[in-house]
């Protein structure tokens, strides 16, 4: 079984520009040409858990009346993403300002646009109520984070990447099965007093019942209540572009606990992570996610550790 998955959240075209290095404050430089492709942290994770997670997703978000809206309707329909819960709104399909550096760091900024309309309607909500795993992010208001995980049905996981980074509210916090953020945001919601990726873990899982810190070139560490934290190594690969690159794992990440559950989040981790470093070898957000039979071949290499 493939497993079903429904994504809240964002949408952006991508306007990349190449750099020697990223601009100081106040400093202009000269990049490359500009490439303008779909992205946008919801979006991208659609298309993760469609194409490199094989499973049966569904996007609920929100696009404009434009030519950027097109492009991105086409991508994920493109990928094999259901959206016939996206809403188009009387306001400009969101934009992100990416420049990529030599080393394949980016700095991005994004302006919301559409991604602040996006809401649970009924038709949202019907869907939400079928899938095995309810995915979202924070490039959407919280309000609707929140809907949406309320709507998922018993048994369902809402798995929640809280990237960018923001405070979150308790109704937020309460809906959590597995919380999924990189050092910097684990950093943010943990607190002072948490410095190793363990303590942050320890620190969240007082909150949340299971987390997965992202650790980049250094894997990832998946921690639940009443379990050893695990370690899931990292694949040694060329980075091109990190634009992305998180997103993929998380995609993955929710397509694979869509046909295990919690208790595969380990093996979920492992799966998530060949996908990510596969999407680093190659330039953009949506267009460097890798097929599924890919992601298998190169986790088969990825050696979890045993509780």
């Amino acid at each position: 079984m493939s497993g079903t998955v429904v994504v809240v959240g964002s949408a952006n075209v991508d306007l990349v520009v190449d750099v020697p290095r990223h601009p100081a404050g106040g400093e202009t430089i000269l990049g490359g040409d500009l490439r303008r492709t779909p992205g946008g942290k919801g979006a991208n994770q659609a298309v993760a858990a469609a194409r490199a997670g094989g499973a049966a997703t569904t996007f609920v978000g929100a696009l404009g009346r434009d030519e950027s809206g097109k492009l991105l309707l086409a991508s994920l329909d493109g990928a094999g993403v259901r959206t016939d819960t996206v809403e188009r709104v009387d306001a400009p399909t969101g934009t992100a300002l990416i420049t990529v550096s030599p080393d394949g760091e980016n700095a991005i900024v994004v302006a919301p646009g559409a991604n602040s309309r996006v809401r649970v309607g009924a038709a949202q909500a019907r869907r939400i109520a079928a899938a095995d795993v309810v995915l979202a992010q924070l490039e959407i208001p919280l309000g609707t984070v929140i809907a949406a995980a309320r709507e998922r049905r018993e048994g369902a996981l809402f798995v929640l990447n809280a990237a960018p980074s923001r405070d979150l509210p308790d109704a937020l916090w309460e809906q959590v099965d597995v919380l999924v953020v990189n050092e910097h945001e684990a950093g943010d919601l943990a607190g002072p007093g948490a410095a190793s990726p363990e303590a942050l873990a320890a620190a969240l899982l007082e909150r949340v019942p299971a987390v997965v810190v992202t650790l980049g070139a250094r894997g990832s560490l998946v921690a639940r209540r009443g379990l050893k934290p695990v370690r899931v190594p990292a694949a040694e690969v060329a980075v091109v572009d990190t634009t992305g690159a998180g997103d993929t794992y998380c995609g993955v990440l929710a397509a694979a606990l869509a046909r295990s559950g919690i208790a595969g989040l380990a093996q979920a981790a492992r799966l998530a992570g060949a996908a990510g470093a596969l999407a680093v070898t190659r330039p953009g957000a949506q267009d460097a996610v890798p097929d599924a039979a890919d992601v298998v071949a190169l986790a088969e290499h990825l050696l979890v550790e045993k509780n």
